[in-house]
């Protein structure tokens, strides 16, 4: 099962897909629409083959005959770029049947079990990392994008690009702090040897009276 919204699921999921932009040292998130297509209540599971990466709330949850929900998937900051902006990353959602009065909070260990006793349909989301591009869109990758690699040193140029700029400017903000200090000794010296002048010569008034 793969999501859309077939009349013969369950639940079906918008967008077909987990799109990122992708950003260093930044989180990006993207939601999910779980929609109960039938006149039953309907308890989901969200999995993930990469659980230390994603934080996902609600990660359970049951909905009401023809209700929806809204899950939010945020993918943690990175302080690198994945090779080739690709992501092997997967995710899966579950859903089943379930009695009126079953409690969200209370789930039987059992209920996404496939013990043959229910039907659980689930429905695989694959992700996909994009960038901003520079005419204001994005740049989608996936395992066949044949401009990933180009575009992941593009990302990269411009990194260092940005690194190098913040170097120059910390060693010109130096520059500037040490020839400040410099002027500020040169002025001090300054006026100390005008208030010395001043006092000789008040001194040699005073003794020419």
């Amino acid at each position: 099962m793969t999501a859309g919204g077939d009349v013969n699921q369950l639940i079906s999921v918008q967008p077909n897909d987990l799109k990122f932009i992708f950003e260093l040292d930044k989180p990006s998130f993207c939601n999910l629409q779980v929609t109960n297509n039938t006149e039953h209540h309907v308890a989901f599971k969200v999995k993930t083959t990469s659980p230390k990466k994603y934080f996902v709330r609600p990660t359970t949850g049951i909905l009401l005959p023809h209700d929806s929900c809204v899950i939010r998937v945020t993918l943690q900051p990175k302080r690198e770029y994945p090779p080739n902006m690709q992501c092997k990353d997967k995710f899966l959602l579950q859903s089943t049947i379930v009695p009126r009065n079953t409690n969200t909070d209370d789930f039987p260990a059992d209920t996404f079990n496939k013990d043959g006793t229910r039907e659980i349909q689930e429905c695989k989301l694959k992700v996909i990392y994009e960038t901003n591009s520079d005419d204001g869109g994005f740049n989608s990758f996936t395992s066949q994008s044949p401009d990933s690699t180009t575009a992941i040193q593009h990302l990269k140029d411009e990194r260092d690009t940005a690194v190098r700029q913040t170097v120059q400017l910390q060693q010109e903000l130096v520059c500037l702090l040490i020839f400040s200090f410099q002027l500020s000794i040169i002025s001090s010296k300054v006026d100390v040897h005008t208030q010395t002048n001043t006092i000789m010569g008040l001194r040699l008034c005073q003794f020419g009276t």
